[in-house]
């Protein structure tokens, strides 16, 4: 069986690719995904991530999604890294975030990823990323 970090590689590399169906193979039928932990509702099920990545997907011309650490536990991935892509006007986004995923078998069957999306919906409309966040992204990535 293929490491927890190992499987997140892979639906990133889906993801980049545009693979709606490469990213779902990775995941149970009943998935809940809170692919914006305390901030929005999250998806239930292949339908309801099909769906969110479908609506966010339109948006993205180049995905630089990134992992600058990680460490796995039992069922659990945690990760740390930015999801930085182009939108299809040009601007860039960078959003640093942490993420848990829960695993049944090799498959993805809980993901939480926390972010701040005052970061991203500034960059979205065009603003810079505070030197902070610049420094954060700056990091070498693991994949």
């Amino acid at each position: 069986m293929p490491s927890r970090f190992d499987t997140y590689q892979a639906i990133i590399q889906a993801w980049k690719n545009k693979d709606i169906e490469g990213v779902l193979s990775h995941m149970t039928d009943d998935i809940v995904w809170h692919y914006a932990a305390a901030i929005s509702p999250p998806a239930h099920g292949h339908a309801g991530a099909r769906k969110f990545m479908e609506t966010f997907g339109a948006k993205i011309d180049e995905v630089r999604w990134r992992v600058f650490c990680y460490a796995e536990a039992g069922d659990r991935l945690f990760v740390e890294g930015v999801d930085e892509y182009i939108t299809k006007g040009g601007t860039r986004v960078a959003a640093p975030y942490a993420g848990v995923l829960e695993f049944r078998g090799d498959k993805i069957c809980g993901w939480r990823d926390y972010v701040d999306s005052g970061v991203s919906s500034n960059m979205q409309a065009g603003g810079a990323a505070p030197a902070h966040v610049e420094e954060l992204i700056a990091r070498p990535a693991v994949n």
